[in-house]
């Protein structure tokens, strides 16, 4: 489930929405109000329930082979998705929708790399939300490959210290560190 060309999408476990406005979210670090999206690369970020806690791992141009192998592992592929063996359930029973949204409407937002797209006025989708499906099919399709841990601390903390790029969201959800 990716955008279009034109488009930017919002992930939501909520089907009823026919207007997006802009808002604060709860865990904001800033205080302009915003219409959340993301674009092609950064939606497999949000193949997860809302409140799932996980690690993304890519490589880029400035990736070493030895953190390559050592994090992704042989035949790992280009990307790594990691969650916590207790969303694996929630994952499969999640009920997610994707909105297309206009991108003329969104701006970049994050730095030094962006992370997502923004809007400051209401943004009225495209049509009805879509089914995402299945989040493991999806991962799947895309060569993501899909770990699953006790814990995400220990591989958040190699990531982060690593050459590779990352992202981590809603870790304030993942087991405390062992």
């Amino acid at each position: 489930m990716r955008p279009e060309p034109g488009q930017v999408l919002h992930f939501s476990e909520d089907p009823t929405i026919t207007r997006f406005v802009p808002h604060v979210a709860a865990t904001a670090h800033q205080p302009e109000a915003y219409v959340w999206a993301v674009d092609h690369a950064r939606a497999p970020d949000y193949w997860f329930p809302r409140e799932c806690p996980r690690a993304m791992v890519w490589t880029t141009e400035t990736s070493s082979a030895a953190d390559r192998e050592r994090i992704l592992g042989p035949g790992g592929g280009e990307r790594l998705h990691a969650v916590e063996y207790s969303w694996l359930v929630p994952m499969r029973r999640v009920r997610l929708f994707a909105y297309r949204l206009p991108e003329r409407l969104f701006r970049p937002f994050g730095a030094p790399v962006s992370h997502a797209m923004v809007a400051t006025e209401p943004v009225e989708p495209f049509g009805p939300p879509e089914p995402v499906g299945d989040l493991f099919d999806l991962h799947e399709a895309a060569g993501i490959q899909l770990r699953v841990l006790p814990n995400l601390w220990p591989l958040w903390d190699a990531v982060v210290a690593s050459t590779l790029g990352f992202s981590g969201i809603r870790l304030r959800n993942a087991k405390p560190r062992p």
